[in-house]
């Protein structure tokens, strides 16, 4: 009766309203486990278990909240357009990093399913881990893995990578806003985004325009991974 009640419109709604009070309990407290990317996922995992709730389902009413993923994404243009003359003077070392860094990503990300004895489909969804999720789906369909899969993998290496940042920041003397933001923002994504924006606006910003540079970079060179993938197996 309850899993009937919560039907096409409810689902929607139950993930805003924990994704609402989530937040509001993070900015009131900043305790990490209250973290919408945390704490949201985990009582709706529950949740649907509780009241035997497929996936397929909780999707099927929720897809059009992941749809808007992409233009969430495209709005990050706005802060990286107030902060173009940053841009413009450090567009070079950006453009280097979001190579090395997706390429270091990919092969420790390779090396680590190696290592594992993970293979086919689900080695390939761990692949485009460190690309924001909208990008990362793409690139998984094309290269062969699984775009729901890899959307886990994604939110699982922003959380993770937006602890180990903070953890860097207090080991490493990273003085620039420069280094800080291009850090969270090829590290840990959108996650990575959110953290750099509450440490400074230029960081935020570099952050933004790294993760949407790492994302247009995978996905434009991702015939040429698959092509390198099927060389290798």
């Amino acid at each position: 009766m309850l899993a009937g009640f919560l039907t096409y419109l409810q689902w929607p709604a139950l993930t805003i309203g924990l994704y609402l009070a989530a937040r509001w309990a993070y900015w009131r407290w900043h305790v990490l486990l209250l973290s919408p990317l945390i704490i949201v996922p985990t009582i709706l995992i529950v949740l649907t278990g509780f009241l035997h709730v497929s996936y397929a389902d909780y999707i099927g009413s929720t897809h059009w909240l992941v749809a808007l993923l992409g233009p969430v994404t495209v709005a990050f243009a706005v802060p990286i357009w107030n902060q173009r003359s940053l841009v413009r003077r450090y567009w070079l070392p950006l453009l280097a990093g979001a190579f090395v860094g997706s390429a270091a990503a990919m092969m420790s990300a390779w090396a680590v399913a190696s290592l594992l004895s993970i293979d086919g489909p689900l080695r390939l969804s761990l692949l485009p881990r460190s690309i924001s999720t909208p990008f990362a789906m793409s690139v998984s369909g094309d290269i062969g893995g699984v775009a729901d899969l890899t959307a886990v993998f994604v939110i699982v290496t922003g959380i993770l990578g937006a602890i180990i940042g903070q953890i860097v920041m207090r080991v490493v003397p990273l003085r620039s806003s420069l280094s800080r933001g291009a850090m969270f923002g090829m590290g840990a994504h959108g996650a990575g985004v959110a953290k750099a924006s509450e440490i400074g606006e230029e960081e935020g910003t570099i952050a933004g325009l790294m993760m949407v540079a790492v994302g247009l970079l995978n996905v434009l060179l991702a015939p040429l991974v698959n092509i390198a993938l099927h060389a290798l197996s």
